[in-house]
């Protein structure tokens, strides 16, 4: 493809509206004209693959050149997806009955499918002894169609079951009850790390991990209001503030006051490992997003991701001196 061409797509790809909005609150926010604001976005979707997203969460407005190259934006973080996982593949994390068969050995809790094959009396049998569940959209992301039932919520098990048909097809699956430690930061969610493995032709190993806690809701997910923090590989202790998708920062979790920056994750080097032996499960996928939660007994698989976002490792209080994680997955591919 041409450089013209490219340029022209490019364009034709911008979503000019919501550039539009984006200067103009971040010219509330930093004084800068919105011209220029919209100028330099412009300059970065073209020159960087970045979206006006990327733009606002990694503060590229704040980035010099050199600085703006280390960014993981949209654009890269797709090409990296494209390169390293076929597509053939994706099923084995999309779909979460098949990601819980697969990574068995890891998850290690009792699960059902949701769909019209589901009967009365197997979800009977299904539900007794059990006190709280949780249901999840068979494919989707970002926290979405969630939601968590307590057993007063089955007392009348046909009701129960129209409900969750109604949800559209799912699992049903035993809450996870997170480490003390962990639930010291925020007992709402299970705060999960994102660990991100790659098989890459340099390389192979761990390329992030960050720790998702949540703010007040039954999600972790940064797109349902929770934050995230940089993990230390070697130590799984945390280096940066809590971060969200808004831009706002944390010392201490604003609800349980606990501090972020020092807090320690038990069974961190268990929880690497067990994505190092994970990841050669489905090597055609080389570059998977873990969700792991850390419990009394260790860590365990809430999932992975085969399309991982790259929202969380570009948040800019994750990078003080403003070179960004870019340069961590060029120890591995070449980009």
């Amino acid at each position: 493809m041409s450089r013209i061409t490219y340029v022209f797509k490019r364009i034709g790809k911008m979503d000019f509206a919501r550039m539009k909005d984006t200067a103009a609150m971040l010219h509330k926010k930093t004084g800068k004209p919105t011209f220029w604001l919209l100028a330099d976005m412009g300059k970065c979707a073209l020159k960087y693959n970045a979206g006006y997203m990327d733009y606002k969460i990694a503060e590229m407005y704040r980035l010099n050149d050199a600085q703006r190259r280390t960014v993981i934006t949209r654009g890269i973080s797709n090409d990296i997806v494209r390169r390293m996982n076929d597509k053939a593949y994706w099923h084995f994390f999309d779909d979460k009955t098949q990601f819980n068969t697969a990574f068995s050995k890891w998850v290690q809790r009792d699960w059902i499918k949701s769909d019209d094959t589901l009967t009365q009396e197997a979800l009977q049998a299904f539900l007794k002894d059990k006190d709280q569940m949780i249901y999840k959209p068979l494919e989707g992301s970002s926290g979405q169609g969630i939601a968590k039932y307590q057993k007063k919520d089955w007392k009348n098990i046909g009701v129960f079951r129209e409900q969750l048909l109604e949800a559209g097809p799912g699992i049903l699956e035993e809450v996870v009850i997170q480490h003390p430690e962990m639930a010291r930061m925020c007992p709402t969610s299970v705060n999960t790390v994102r660990i991100a493995t790659l098989l890459g032709d340099k390389q192979e190993g761990i390329v992030y991990a960050f720790l998702r806690i949540g703010n007040g809701r039954v999600m972790d997910n940064v797109d349902c209001g929770g934050m995230a923090a940089r993990v230390d590989l070697a130590s799984g202790t945390l280096l940066t503030v809590g971060a969200d998708k808004q831009g706002n920062t944390y010392e201490k979790h604003p609800i349980t006051g606990t501090p972020i920056i020092g807090f320690h994750i038990p069974f961190f080097e268990e929880a690497k490992q067990m994505c190092l032996e994970a990841m050669r499960v489905v090597p055609q996928v080389r570059f998977v997003a873990w969700d792991v939660a850390i419990t009394a007994d260790g860590p365990r698989f809430i999932e992975g991701n085969s399309f991982p976002s790259h929202a969380v490792p570009q948040f800019a209080a994750h990078y003080p001196d403003g070179i960004g994680i870019l340069p961590e997955f060029k120890k591995f591919i070449d980009l």
